[in-house]
């Protein structure tokens, strides 16, 4: 059983931006440990409205007199200094601290805790790594960043010693963590406006995996070069995984269902260890599946029960999803966001039975639109029909005046199927009036693209 007694001083809790898919998780879990959980957000959604359910005290907007009583504010990375209610913690000399420093004294209360890291991929790992715990009966605590259908939710708080974490690099975020087990998908060019450039990227993830002493595990992806970079030199115990290059753990014989889903021979230090049927599409998927069984494997889960979860599994909120049909024409929503992954929702497409591809594209931020404008072109061009909303600006303002028309501009050169159109239902009416029979469509973004999608099948 988990002990929360190091936090006891923090009775009464409030969190601004508490909407947030981590905070409210985090609420969630703090509640169910009997802390309590007051909480405001600029807007109401899905995670606000069911914290309400709960019985939390949830508010929409600024309330600084919801501080007066807390004991702690703890804020999400998005709040900045300026903002009301921490202004009024600040007057009142209340202690302040953010999401993930906070988070990070709670994995000190857990004796196995599993970091989940990576620039693409980890929701995904994370929920295939949950749900194979949750297979073997080990009661973890989870704290995962999207819906899981598994478990109902983005969190679940356990009663064992097992804590499995989503862990992002954000404003080295992950950092503030203490895991006893870390695994590392990948390492890629994002968040730039945050860290300038891929060195200080990798300069990140080797400070995470300097965390783990001689008794923690790290498990990493060796097709990745550089994640093979960072891993050189390490004191922990390190398992490796590849499709393409040799590891401990490897995926060989791999085959495709008609529905594009993998089946694949997997071999742990030369020798054959079990075969593996995945229920989500993509060569990606397989490498998730195999830092899964990686990290099962150290725990002891024998692997006919990490194959009942991997088959148990369907894909995690927004990761390829088919969310419904309009007119017999599947509709898919991915959270895909930058132009590796943005590949890879292509490349998953092509494994599909269909005619030609839609692809409604919504960028995130100014900042990663403004870096990787070229990359968002090229890989948006091997769509066969490619629809640009305007973007999506999270925790930015427009500094430079950047816009989709810029990204518009490049794609024309290399496909004249794109267009840019300013609303969503702008967006439905010209699907309706021109996808045919055996088209799929795939909205991507990590905002609120995939209301296109919900509004259409509706329709």
């Amino acid at each position: 059983m988990t002990n929360l007694s190091t936090l006891e001083k923090y009775k009464k809790i409030h969190m601004i931006g508490i909407g947030g898919v981590s905070m409210s998780g985090l609420a969630e879990h703090l509640a169910h440990y009997g802390f309590q959980i007051t909480g405001t957000d600029a807007y109401e959604n899905a995670n606000t409205k069911h914290l309400k359910e709960l019985g939390l005290n949830i508010q929409i907007g600024h309330h600084e007199e919801m501080i007066e009583n807390a004991d702690l504010i703890v804020y999400s990375a998005a709040v900045k200094e300026d903002d009301i209610e921490r202004k009024k913690a600040k007057d009142l000399q209340k202690e302040q601290m953010e999401r993930s420093e906070f988070l990070g004294l709670i994995t000190k209360c857990y004796e196995e805790c599993i970091c989940i890291s990576g620039t693409h991929g980890k929701t995904t790992t994370t929920s295939m790594i949950a749900t194979c715990f949750l297979e073997a009966k080990l009661d973890p605590t989870i704290e995962v960043g999207a819906y899981l259908k598994t478990i109902n939710g983005n969190n679940r708080t356990g009663n064992s010693k097992y804590f499995i974490l989503e862990a992002c690099e954000f404003v080295d975020s992950f950092l503030k963590f203490f895991p006893k087990t870390e695994i590392i998908l990948n390492i890629d060019n994002d968040h730039l406006d945050y860290f300038k450039n891929i060195e200080n990227i990798k300069k990140s993830f080797r400070k995470f995996i300097d965390k783990l002493d001689e008794n923690g595990v790290l498990v990493a992806n060796y097709d990745d070069e550089n994640t093979k970079e960072v891993t050189k030199n390490i004191t922990c115990k390190l398992i490796t995984y590849a499709i393409n290059n040799s590891a401990d753990f490897e995926a060989k014989n791999i085959t495709l269902d008609k529905y594009g889903y993998p089946s694949f021979d997997c071999y742990k230090k030369g020798s054959f260890f079990y075969k593996f049927t995945l229920n989500v599409r993509g060569n990606h998927n397989i490498l998730n599946a195999l830092a899964c069984i990686a990290t099962c494997d150290y725990y002891q889960i024998k692997p006919e029960i990490i194959e009942n979860g991997l088959k148990n599994f369907t894909g995690a909120n927004r990761r390829f999803e088919k969310i419904g049909e309009y007119q017999s024409i599947p509709v898919f929503d991915d959270y895909a966001h930058h132009p590796t992954e943005i590949i890879t929702t292509l490349n998953t497409s092509k494994d599909l039975p269909h005619n030609e591809t839609w692809a409604i594209f919504e960028p995130h931020t100014y900042s990663r639109t403004e870096e990787h404008l070229n990359e968002f072109a090229d890989v948006l061009a091997k769509f066969d029909h490619i629809i640009l909303s305007k973007i999506y600006a999270a925790r930015e303002t427009n500094q430079s005046g950047i816009s989709s028309q810029d990204i518009l501009n490049l794609i024309k050169e290399k496909n004249p199927n794109s267009i840019y159109l300013d609303s969503y239902e702008e967006i439905i009416d010209y699907l309706k009036k021109n996808v045919k029979e055996n088209d799929i469509i795939i909205t991507i973004g990590a905002g609120t693209i995939n209301q296109v999608g919900y509004q259409l099948i509706q329709k």
